[in-house]
């Protein structure tokens, strides 16, 4: 190598090596760069996003995942009850028989008799039936809500309430003295899995937002139980905090967050987690709470307190009852629904033989209108929605 460049090449070297010993003397002993370098430490590692469950497979997709009910506002008619007459049926416990009712001169129209002790009129998942849960008579009687018509009973066994998977894949029928969940066919009602339960009086139900589980109320057993609806299994049980509480129907809110489960003796609602499933706060409303129906705009929730003879109101948004609206001269509203326009919250009359009709807006009664003994969970029919998930018509 010529000696002028290899000397070239040593002062490079002599001054590179300089170089580095005086960036390593700018660090710290234990050698990371100090606060104000300009070099910075790279970024942590992001948090894992938490995965969000799908939902049950084969389950119509929520609308607004703000609001479950948003496809039951007025006038969003499936077109499967297209040409329906609007009617409210109402079966009579002690009477064997279903009252129909004309809502616009609240009449009666038609006695449909039917099996032993009829408990529920329930609108099917895919809206083209009726089914009578007729619990003593071990039978479901169809109505066509076209005609009005009753067809040949189906025998099934203690079915004193009706529900359908939020995907139309079963029929969920209540087996309330069987203690047993009994998953069958939606269409023929053949029993497909029997789920036993180890509660007793299982009786009213609804489904999480994604589907894939329900809670479930225990009558006699003063419980709950959580079920994985695809397996069909029992996931979560417990007592509720309240001597001799005796739970009735299940409603979940327009966010999809809380469960409230009306509750006859411990006179209120209870107000639950569904997810965690832990122990549940109880909201007073009145006397033998029974009913719980969403208005038609999700703000609001009716509360039927059977003993007292009166409705609470429910406001979602300010969590908190607004209202009380009492029956004139007393009665025993018990199970129902809300007229398809959202005006009207009909609501059976247990012990009094008897239908009543409220003005949602003023909380005054429009009509009382006598019936067949021991009205139980009438259906007004039909009425907006994508689906049914069974009871007297709880529509998403």
């Amino acid at each position: 190598m010529h000696p002028r460049l290899l000397a070239t090449r040593r002062a490079g070297a002599v001054v590179a090596g300089a170089l580095l010993a005086l960036l390593a003397g700018c660090g710290s002993p234990a050698g990371p760069m100090r606060a104000d370098s300009n070099t910075t430490a790279p970024p942590p590692p992001a948090p894992p996003r938490k995965a969000v469950p799908a939902v049950l497979p084969g389950m119509p997709p929520v609308l607004d995942p703000k609001d479950l009910y948003a496809a039951d506002r007025p006038g969003m008619f499936s077109p499967a009850v297209k040409g329906f007459p609007s009617r409210v049926y109402v079966p009579n416990t002690n009477s064997n028989t279903v009252s129909v009712i004309d809502p616009r001169t609240y009449k009666v129209i038609d006695t449909i008799p039917v099996g032993n002790q009829p408990q529920h009129v329930v609108p099917s998942w895919d809206l083209k039936t009726l089914w009578v849960n007729n619990n003593r008579g071990h039978t479901l009687t169809p109505i066509d809500p076209a005609t009005g018509a009753a067809g040949k009973p189906v025998e099934v066994h203690d079915p004193y309430n009706l529900y359908f998977t939020p995907n139309g894949k079963y029929a969920v029928v209540m087996a309330s003295l069987d203690r047993q969940l009994v998953f069958r066919d939606p269409h023929t009602m053949a029993p497909l899995k029997t789920t036993p339960v180890p509660c007793y009086g299982v009786n009213h139900a609804d489904f999480s937002a994604d589907g894939r589980y329900f809670i479930v109320s225990c009558e006699f057993s003063a419980e709950l139980l959580k079920v994985d609806t695809e397996k069909m299994e029992v996931i979560g049980r417990q007592k509720l905090p309240f001597t001799g509480a005796m739970p009735q129907d299940v409603k979940i809110s327009p966010d999809g967050k809380t469960f409230y489960i009306a509750d006859m003796v411990a006179h209120g609602v209870w107000v639950l987690d569904g997810e965690k499933f832990t122990p549940p706060m109880l909201l007073p409303t009145g006397k033998g709470a029974h009913g719980l129906y969403i208005s038609r705009d999700s703000r609001e929730m009716y509360i039927p307190n059977r003993g007292e003879g009166s409705v609470s109101v429910f406001d979602f948004a300010r969590n908190r009852l607004t209202k009380k609206w009492r029956l004139p001269g007393g009665g025993s509203p018990d199970m129902g629904g809300v007229s398809a326009d959202g005006k009207v919250l009909w609501l059976s009359g247990r012990y009094d033989a008897e239908v009543y009709a409220i003005d949602t807006t003023s909380g005054k009664e429009l009509a009382r209108i006598p019936v067949g003994s021991g009205p139980h969970g009438l259906a007004v029919y039909p009425q907006p929605g994508r689906y049914s998930l069974g009871h007297t018509g709880v529509f998403r």
